[in-house]
Parts: C-alpha cells; sequence; structure tokens
C-alpha cells in the first residue's frame, strides 16, 4: 500500500510534468493559461510552412540493407531515399539491427501494429520535452492560406512506395478521382471531411505540389489530418496518396468487371468492393504483403499466425541526425497469446521488447517482475477515461426509454462505486473521472471531469423511483415498465476486463439493476455497435485531449448513439433519427459551426458547448482515468521516450517515434 501511495505521488507529478500545468500551489487560473498554451503552441506550430533540409552527408543503411544491394536485389541507398530526406532527431543515435519482440491477441487486434508506424503528411510527434507536436512526414512543404480554406503540400522529391515505385500527384489523383469520390468505395464521405456538407475539392499544380480546397474555413485540418489522415478505405490510411500502380488492378475505374470478380476470387471474398477498407483483403496492410507502403515496417507474415512479422521497408523517407536511413529495428514479431495471463508470463520471462498495449495486470506485478524479465517501466500516462457507453439507439422501446430519461442516466453515473474499482484493479493508480476532456487540454473544464462522480447510492435509488423504477422483484432487483427486470447486458472486448465489469454488477446490484458481463472477442465487439446490436459496452473513451481533431466519438460515432450519428452523416438518408428536441441534433448543430468558423477561438466556443452539451447529459458514464499506462521495455531497448501522453489523437505509441529505438546487439 506504502509502494502505491508512492507512485500515485510521482504520477500526480508526472501529470504536472507532462502537461505543462506547474506545481499544486499555482492558482487555477495559472494553470488553466499554462495548459491551454501548451496546446496553442502545437496549433500555432501547425499554421507554419516548413521547409525540410538535410546537411551534405553520405547516407547510411542498415547491415541487411547493404547485402541485398551487394546482391543486386536493392539500388543503393542514396537512390532510394528522396533527395531531402525528413530528419528525424533520435533520442540517441542508434545501432541496426535486431527483431522488436511484441505480442498481439488476434487478427481483431490489427491497430496496436498500425498504430506503431502509421505515416501521414503531418503527424504527432513527442518534442524533447515529451509535449505533441505537428510534424511534417513525407512532405518537403505545406502551407494555409490566409482564412483556412486552401492548405497546400508538397511532396518529398524522390519519394517512393516500399516496393522502388515513384510516389507523385498522379497517387493524389488517384486516391481523389477514383477512391474518395468513389461511393461503392466510400459510401459517405465523412463530415470531418466535407464540412457544412461540402466535401473536400484536390487540385494537382504539378508532380509533387497539390491543394485541398474547401467552400469555408476549417480551423481544425490539420489537426484533423494528424489523427485519421484522410480515412478510409485503408488500415495504415496514408494521407491523400494510394498506390495507383498498385491498387488501379482492384479499382472499377481501371479494371473490368471480370477482372475485379477474379481478383474477389483470388483473395477469397464475396465482392471486390470487400478488397477495400481497413478490413479489406487488399488495402490492409496487416492482411496484405503485397500493398506497397508507405511506412517504417512492411507486413512479412500477415495474420492470422502464430507469429506476425513485420520488416524494415528499404525506401523508408527518413534518416536520423546523422543521415542514417531509419528504422533501426530490422524486423517486429507479434506472437500471439490467448488471454492476459499467457501475456504476462511472457513478460515475466523477458520475452517482450517494448509494449504498453494490452498489459492489465496491478502494477505491483511489473515492478515485481522487473529484474526476472530484465526489463524496466517506461512511464507513460493513459488519458482515456474507461467508460460505460450505453446504446441510446437500442432497438430494445422500453429500455431505449429509459436511457433517454436523464434521471436514469444520472442514476447510472452516482450508482458505481468507482474507487473500489481503481483501488481493486488499477493499484490506486488511476482518478474516479467522468469521460470529458482530460487536465491539460484547451478543452478542460473541473466540473466536466467531476461530472456525477460521486458515489452515492441513496441517491441513484432515488432517481431510479422518481424514474418510475420503484417496483422490485423478490430478488431485489427493479422492474422496466413492461414488468421485465431491469437487465442491462454489458459487453467487453477484452478478457483483462473481467474484474472490473464484476464490480460495476456488484454496485449495480445495490440499487436494484442487474447487470449481465459478457466478455467476447474484439471484432465480434466491434460487429456488435455497428450492427446496433448490444445494450451496454464497457471500453476507453478516448481522443479527450484535443478534442476537435476527432469528436466523432464524442457525437456518438461508433459510440453511445452510433444510428443517429450515420443519420447525420449521411443526411438523413440511412440511421436513425434523433427527436426533434434531442441533444444529439444540438452537438451536430455545434460541430457545423465549430468546422465552418473563421478562427480558433470562435470555433473553440463552438466546441466547449459541444463538449458541455455531451457531458453533462450523461451519454457516457465514465470509471476511471488519468491513471498510469503500464509500459514494458526491456533493459536491451533504447529510445524509448518518457513521460508521454498516450491518446488516440496522437496515435498512442507512434507518438513515441518508434522508427528511432533500437536494440542492443551484443
Amino acid at each position: 500500500m506504502q509502494k502505491n501511495l508512492h507512485y500515485m505521488n510521482t504520477l500526480r507529478n508526472w501529470w504536472t510534468r507532462a502537461e505543462g500545468l506547474g506545481g499544486a500551489t499555482r492558482s487555477d487560473e495559472e494553470k488553466s493559461m499554462t495548459a491551454r498554451n501548451w496546446i496553442a503552441a502545437i496549433s500555432l506550430a501547425a499554421l507554419s510552412t516548413t521547409a525540410l533540409t538535410v546537411s551534405a552527408w553520405a547516407f547510411q543503411e542498415a547491415p541487411m540493407l547493404t547485402e541485398m544491394v551487394e546482391a543486386g536485389e536493392l539500388p543503393p541507398v542514396d537512390e532510394r531515399l528522396p533527395v531531402k530526406p525528413t530528419v528525424v532527431e533520435a533520442l540517441s543515435v542508434g545501432e541496426y539491427g535486431g527483431t522488436w519482440r511484441r505480442a498481439y491477441s488476434g487478427p481483431g487486434d490489427r491497430w496496436g501494429p498500425t498504430k506503431l508506424m502509421e505515416e501521414r503528411v503531418l503527424k504527432w510527434a513527442a518534442g524533447p520535452d515529451g509535449t505533441a507536436q505537428l510534424t511534417p512526414g513525407y512532405i518537403e512543404s505545406y502551407s494555409v492560406n490566409e482564412n483556412s480554406t486552401e492548405f497546400t503540400f508538397t511532396l518529398l522529391e524522390g519519394l517512393k512506395w516500399s516496393d522502388g515505385h515513384p510516389v507523385t500527384t498522379e497517387d493524389v489523383r488517384f486516391w481523389y478521382e477514383d477512391i474518395f469520390l468513389n461511393p461503392k468505395i466510400v459510401a459517405t464521405i465523412d463530415p470531418t471531411f466535407s464540412p457544412g456538407g461540402v466535401p473536400m475539392e484536390v487540385e494537382i499544380a504539378d508532380e509533387r505540389t497539390f491543394t485541398v480546397k474547401f467552400a469555408q474555413p476549417y480551423v481544425y485540418f490539420l489537426q484533423i489530418l494528424a489523427k485519421d489522415s484522410t480515412g478510409e478505405p485503408s488500415l495504415d490510411r496514408p494521407s491523400f496518396v494510394f498506390p495507383k500502380h498498385y491498387l488501379s488492378q482492384y479499382n472499377d475505374k481501371h479494371a473490368s468487371e471480370e477482372e475485379l470478380a477474379a481478383a474477389a476470387a483470388e483473395f477469397g471474398v464475396a465482392s471486390w468492393t470487400d478488397l477495400w477498407g481497413s478490413k479489406g483483403a487488399a488495402t490492409a496492410w496487416w492482411a496484405n504483403p503485397d500493398l506497397p507502403v508507405l511506412t517504417a515496417w512492411k507486413i512479412e507474415t500477415p495474420a492470422p499466425a502464430e507469429n506476425v512479422t513485420m520488416v524494415r521497408n528499404p525506401y523508408y523517407w527518413a534518416v536520423d541526425q546523422e543521415g542514417n536511413q531509419l528504422p533501426y529495428i530490422d524486423r517486429i514479431n507479434h506472437r500471439l497469446y490467448q488471454d492476459p495471463q499467457s501475456l504476462a508470463l511472457m513478460v515475466a520471462q523477458g520475452q517482450i521488447d517494448a509494449q504498453d498495449r494490452g498489459m492489465s495486470e496491478p502494477y505491483d506485478f511489473y515492478k515485481e517482475n522487473e529484474e526476472r524479465g530484465n526489463f524496466h517501466l517506461v512511464p507513460w500516462l493513459g488519458s482515456g477515461v474507461m467508460s460505460l457507453i450505453p446504446n441510446m439507439n437500442t432497438t430494445d422501446e422500453v429500455l431505449n426509454a429509459l436511457y433517454a430519461d436523464e434521471r436514469v442516466r444520472q442514476a447510472l453515473s452516482v450508482g458505481i462505486d468507482r474507487e473500489l474499482i481503481i483501488e481493486l484493479t488499477q493499484s490506486g493508480l488511476a482518478q474516479p473521472i467522468q469521460a470529458a476532456p482530460v487536465a491539460g487540454s484547451p478543452y478542460y473544464q473541473e466540473d466536466l471531469a467531476t461530472h456525477w462522480t460521486e458515489y452515492d447510492p441513496d441517491l441513484a435509488n432515488e432517481l431510479l423511483d422518481e424514474a418510475g423504477l420503484a417496483e422490485r422483484d423478490s430478488q431485489g432487483f427493479r422492474l422496466r415498465p413492461d414488468g421485465k427486470r431491469f437487465t442491462i447486458v454489458v459487453e467487453g472486448g477484452d478478457m483483462a476486463l473481467s474484474k472490473q465489469l464484476e464490480l460495476i454488477a456488484e454496485s449495480y446490484s445495490e440499487i436494484g439493476i442487474e447487470i449481465l458481463p459478457r466478455v467476447i472477442d474484439r471484432t465480434q465487439f466491434d460487429t456488435n455497435r455497428a450492427n446496433n446490436d448490444f445494450d451496454m459496452q464497457y471500453l476507453v473513451f478516448d481522443r479527450l485531449t484535443y478534442v476537435p481533431a476527432d469528436p466523432r466519438v464524442m457525437m456518438g460515432s461508433e459510440s453511445y448513439a452510433n444510428q443517429s450519428y450515420v443519420w447525420y452523416s449521411t443526411g438523413g438518408a440511412s440511421g436513425i433519427e434523433p427527436p426533434a428536441d434531442s441533444d444529439f441534433r444540438k452537438i451536430y448543430d455545434l460541430w457545423d459551426k465549430a468546422s465552418s468558423a473563421a478562427s480558433v477561438e470562435e470555433a473553440d466556443e463552438s466546441m466547449n458547448e459541444l463538449i458541455r452539451t455531451f457531458v453533462e447529459g450523461g451519454y457516457v458514464i465514465g470509471v476511471h482515468g488519468a491513471g498510469v499506462r503500464v509500459n514494458v521495455v526491456s533493459n536491451r531497448m533504447h529510445n524509448v521516450q518518457a513521460d508521454l501522453v498516450m491518446d488516440d489523437i496522437f496515435r498512442e505509441v507512434g507518438l513515441s517515434r518508434t522508427q528511432q529505438y533500437w536494440i542492443d546487439q551484443d
């Protein structure tokens, strides 16, 4: 217990340092201002034109690539790199070689490996002090016009796909005309790429330069690009470019019906459109070793497999400060594990080189096994909030009406003993917190972070009685208006959540609500949400740092009101229409205002109102957050930066710039 208390104090200090909030003696106003400056610096940096230059040096390459050059299998490194490659300032200049050992839970665990290596025209990367900064990727420069309606990008000269084929604006044109605007592939253009209902336009200037245009100002666009790039239909989602020389054979603008049918048969899918998407047989890097990529590694042995392997991209376009082509590490091996206990055993036996994903054992377990497993913990901070997500679009009409009652939603929130869950499952290293912007975000408000989080079962019982749920059965559970027991099936997508779900069920039983925990495969978990086939789910609610970089989850997308968001994003063509007086309509209107505002200040006014409407409505029930992110790092692994804030906005582990990790070769 004393160890936990000491670490909690360390963690709190780390929060303060990582967020730039200053010491505990500072006023709330000073803390708020410092936090805003932390994010503002990022935003202002995003508006500047960037020219990437390198000194005149001889480039170096990994020994495994030198062998391929000498065998005539690859051109020399100078011919593989751009004329002026992007420079990544490594924490220390590393050694080439080695295999990074990780673990994965199955084919559905595709986002973990993806976030290790995603690339965009702009991406979030950790600065020397650990703060997230917008950093150019495979572009030479970018600029924004005065009213934020035009964004111009210039690709690196000599940029190449992983198969050595040149990357040009023909790849941009292919993506825009034949994919983005192709309704057979992109059935609905996401509102984040069509503010005001008008899709973005792309204008090609020359072989390397193109301009993205909007019909109205779009001050958040660069941050949106850094988070989700240009979206589907891809897994690694390179911004604006798809390899035309490879993917055109699977596109209906370039291939005949017979050719497309043959391609579908070759990949074992029903239709050629199944070749496209984040799970697409052709466009998901995780499944297709032949897909040309821009990432530091590419798939070698795809899932499903006992060991999924990735191998370095010989045409990767970045070097370190001494001209060494990145990445340093040759391969990444993802070993399949069956359950949390199996992963814990791998950690204790020293079989993991660097991984935070899936680390669900109590903190003390990892500290006690550091010496045995030859690893240490590099502290990262989780900014997501473990949350209960009620399905506000459930087709169970009685449950739908109960969820729609604010008294029921408040009771569901104040009826959870968050402190007990934190103590028994998080080693006390988290905080009871609402699903709201976290401290350090420019959108943080203390009253929202603590909204309905104080445990008060008496109030919960009173609210439920007032909501017409006073009658109970012989076992003390409340009866719904239709006479059935008030039962909620709560799904979790990870066995590691089992204990938390049990404790949530115990809390709710005290107020007369029966919870049936159900842990299922993550693929089925996601499918149930997409098909509107769930009562409630338990998962991390994230994107709570720089909220407008991806506001969709707070708007209900793939969350508490997915079908209502579908209605909004399709202009009413499909989905479930929310009531005329619904908060959901207000939230959509506020995003429309924010995404057309002429300035960040004006846009933020609408964003803050959107956030307050969502949080005060209690549509998602936060349980705990602001806790330690266990990050196991082998003692032979280097350049894993400490004190980073993990959020899906920043692409989590990708923030740490994995291409500059390196492994001792002794």
